[in-house]
C-alpha cells in the first residue's frame, strides 16, 4: 500500500499519481477519508499514552508511599480503568478503517507512465520482421491438424475454457516448460516450486485482494477456515514466501523464479484473438521475481525486460515491447512493460510477459524489509516481477508463426533436442 508519511507530506503529488488510474474526485474522496483518519487514530494514540503515562506515575507513587510509610493515595477507578479499555478498542477500530481504505487504493504510476487505458500505451522496441505467410492458419485449426491441443475433451473434462494437450503438443509443452526453467537458472534466479493453495494473507500481500477477491477460485470456508484459494500466478506465491521477513542486505537483490500451473475465473475468450490456448481458467506459466534495494530497482527492471525479450528472441518470433498506460497496468506496479508476440492469424501482437516494477508497494502490505550495515533501522524492499514466459501463448504464436505451406510446423531451433523433432507434422 502507499506511504502513509508521503501523503502527510505531499498530498498534491499522490492526488496527481493516482487521477492517471482514478476519477480526482474519487482520489481527493478517499485521501480526505485516510487523512481523516490518520488524525483520529493519532489523536487517540495521544490520548492512550497520556492515560498510560499517568497510570504509571499513580502506580510509581503509590509504590513510593508504601515504601515510606506514608499513606498511598488510591490507584484509578475501576471506571477509569474501563475507559483506557475503550480508547484502544476505538483505536482498533480506526486502524483497521485506516488499513481497509488504503489498501483499496491502487500504486503511484511512475513519472514515465502515461494517464489513459491500451488506447496510451506505447511501443518502445520491436524485433524482427512479421513472416510472410501466403495462407494464414490459425493456431486452432494448426493445433487440431497436427494432433497437439484436444479441445474438446478438454471441455469435457474442466467445461468452457480449458484444454488438453495431446501428443507432441503435451511434449512441445513441456519442452518450452524444461527450456525456460534452464533459461532462468543461467540467468541466476533461484528455481522455486511452491504450493498452488495459498492462504489469504499472500493475495493480500500481492494487492489482488480486496479489490479482485473475486477473480480466483477459493476453497469454501468449511474446508479452509483461514481462507485459501488457487493461485492466479506464481507471483502472488513467491512474494508471500517472504511476508514479514528481513531481508539480508548483502543478498539483494535476491532473484527467483517459479513455474506453476495458474488458475483464473476470468472468462476465456471467445473473439478470434482469444481462443484455443490464448485465454483459459489454467495455462503454465515461469514467473521471475527480485526483490531489490530501492536505488537497484531500475537497473533490475531493466535486467529483467531485456532477459525476456532474451527469450522470445531465442525462439526466433517476431514480437514487440510496450510501456503501458496506468489504466492498462495492474493496479499494484509503478510500471509495466508488455512483451507481446505477433499472432499472424489476427494480425495483433498478444502479450506473452508483463514485466512489472511495484516499489515498495507490495512490500508495505506484507511486511519485507531489509536493513542497512550496521543500522537498527528497517526500510521496504521494491520488488519486480515478469512472466518468463506464459507458455499457452508462446504456443499459438510458434506455431502460427512457423507454419509451412505443406501444413507443417518448424520447431524452434532451441527446442528440437528436447522435442527430438525439427518438424511438427499432420496427423495421417
Amino acid at each position: 500500500m502507499l506511504d502513509m508519511e508521503l501523503i502527510r507530506k505531499d498530498r498534491e503529488a499522490v492526488a496527481t499519481a493516482l487521477a492517471k488510474r482514478l476519477d480526482p474526485a474519487e482520489v481527493n474522496r478517499a485521501l480526505d477519508e485516510i487523512q481523516r483518519l490518520d488524525q483520529e487514530r493519532r489523536a487517540l494514540i495521544t490520548e492512550i499514552d497520556a492515560e498510560r503515562q499517568r497510570r504509571k506515575a499513580e502506580a510509581r507513587a503509590y509504590a513510593e508511599a508504601k515504601r515510606s510509610g506514608g499513606t498511598p493515595q488510591p490507584v484509578a477507578p475501576e471506571a477509569e480503568r474501563k475507559q483506557l479499555a475503550e480508547l484502544e478498542s476505538q483505536l482498533d477500530e480506526v486502524q483497521s478503517r485506516l488499513r481497509a481504505t488504503m489498501s483499496e487504493l491502487p500504486n503511484l504510476p511512475a513519472d514515465d507512465v502515461v494517464a489513459g487505458g491500451k488506447e496510451a500505451n506505447r511501443v518502445v522496441r520491436t524485433f524482427g520482421e512479421p513472416p510472410a505467410i501466403e495462407k494464414v492458419r490459425d493456431h486452432v485449426e494448426l493445433s487440431r491438424a497436427l494432433g497437439l491441443v484436444d479441445h474438446e475433451r478438454g471441455v469435457k473434462l474442466g467445461g468452457s475454457g480449458f484444454w488438453m494437450y495431446t501428443g507432441m503438443g503435451a511434449r512441445l509443452e513441456w519442452a518450452l516448460v524444461n527450456w525456460l526453467i534452464e533459461q532462468n537458472i543461467q540467468a541466476g534466479y533461484e528455481f522455486l516450486l511452491p504450493p498452488h493453495l495459498l492462504l489469504d494473507s499472500a493475495g493480500f500481500a500481492a494487492g489482488q485482494f480486496p479489490k479482485f477477491h473475486d477473480d480466483v477460485y477459493h476453497i469454501d470456508k468449511q474446508s479452509a477456515a483461514r481462507g485459501q484459494f488457487l493461485l492466479p500466478t506464481a507471483e502472488t506465491a513467491i512474494l508471500g514466501a517472504f511476508q514479514d521477513e528481513i531481508l539480508e542486505t548483502g543478498k539483494l537483490p535476491l532473484k527467483a523464479f517459479a513455474y506453476t500451473p495458474c488458475y483464473r475465473r476470468e472468462a476465456a475468450g471467445s473473439h478470434s484473438d482469444e481462443r484455443g490456448t490464448v485465454r483459459g481458467h489454467q495455462f503454465n506459466k515461469v514467473e521471475i521475481f527480485q526483490f531489490t534495494l530501492p536505488e537497484q530497482a531500475d537497473a533490475a527492471l531493466e535486467s529483467m525486460v531485456a532477459h525476456v525479450e532474451g527469450l522470445v528472441g531465442k525462439l526466433g518470433l517476431h514480437f514487440q515491447t510496450s510501456l503501458l498506460a496506468a489504466g492498462d497496468a495492474s493496479a499494484a506496479m509503478r510500471k509495466t512493460l508488455d512483451v507481446e508476440v505477433w499472432m499472424p492469424s489476427t494480425g495483433k501482437y498478444k502479450e506473452v510477459s508483463s514485466v512489472s516494477w511495484g516499489g515498495d508497494y507490495q512490500a508495505r502490505r506484507a511486511a519485507i524489509r531489509y536493513r542497512e550495515p550496521g543500522g537498527k533501522q528497517t526500510r521496504f524492499v521494491h520488488t519486480l516481477n515478469g512472466s518468463a514466459l506464459a507458455t499457452s501463448r508462446l504456443f499459438p504464436a510458434i506455431l502460427e508463426q512457423f507454419q509451412q505451406p505443406d501444413g507443417s510446423v518448424l520447431v524452434p531451433e532451441v527446442l528440437r533436442d528436447k522435442l527430438g523433432a525439427e518438424r511438427l507434422t499432420p496427423v495421417r
